[in-house]
């Protein structure tokens, strides 16, 4: 897959159409690379299309989002709808994303991310490195350099990532929960709200703080350890 999402987007409602449009436009990992208006047309040129995500309107005339999504297995979907009955269905068909409408940029991208994701998932399993949108450009971060994560003291959609070269890179626009999606589980481990650590760094624990092995003027760093992160840190230092 290319650094942007390829991306198709169908509804049969041209004003709905072209805002669609105009909001993918706005988001970087996203490349546009034809829209319709016209299922049947869709379908028609469907054999000769090369993408990676589908933005499908589910309600059109002759067919519907939903029956277009069965012949689309291999790819990532995103439903936009109007109506809320179509939620269930739309997940049975393993939909990356499913938006009500009127759409909102930042509603479409988050489920955006969410398709970065099922492709970043797709790829081998033996990946040891994840791709990020920085404050420097996109920032391939290999897992071995993360000492801890926190998020932004400036703004809380960016994430400021610590790595051992002693050097900070700003994951912009992401959360913690997607972080940690991308991220081997048994080597990193969220402690609290705002914070994801290395379980390498690990020095020793208490109820509710951990030491780690990382040094500031000669102190041991230390995290908080949240009451509903507690078990799984636990369990991921018995692994």
């Amino acid at each position: 897959m290319n650094t942007k999402l390829k991306c198709l987007l169908l509804d049969d409602e041209l004003p709905s159409l072209t805002y669609l449009k105009l909001l993918g436009q706005q988001i970087p990992e996203l490349e546009i690379v034809k829209i319709y208006n016209c299922p049947t047309r869709f379908m028609e040129d469907l054999p000769t299309l090369e993408f990676d995500l589908a933005i499908l309107d589910i309600e059109m005339p002759g067919i519907s989002g939903l029956e277009i999504a069965k012949t689309l297995s291999d790819k990532a979907i995103i439903f936009t709808t109007a109506y809320s009955e179509y939620a269930a269905d739309a997940f049975d068909l393993n939909a990356i994303d499913y938006i009500r409408k009127p759409l909102q940029l930042d509603r479409l991208r988050i489920a955006v991310e969410k398709a970065i994701l099922f492709y970043q998932r797709s790829r081998s399993s033996t990946a040891d490195f994840i791709t990020l949108n920085t404050n420097i450009g996109k920032y391939i971060l290999y897992f071995h350099q993360i000492l801890y994560i926190r998020t932004s003291s400036q703004d809380s959609r960016d994430k400021t990532i610590s790595l051992n070269s002693g050097k900070d890179i700003l994951a912009k626009n992401i959360s913690l929960q997607a972080l940690m999606e991308q991220l081997p589980a048994a080597k990193f481990c969220q402690i609290n709200k705002k914070e994801i650590i290395a379980m390498n760094i690990v020095r020793s624990f208490s109820h509710d703080l951990i030491s780690s092995t990382l040094v500031v003027d000669q102190k041991f760093i230390d995290f908080t350890l949240g009451e509903k992160y507690r078990t799984d840190f636990i369990q991921k230092l018995a692994l």
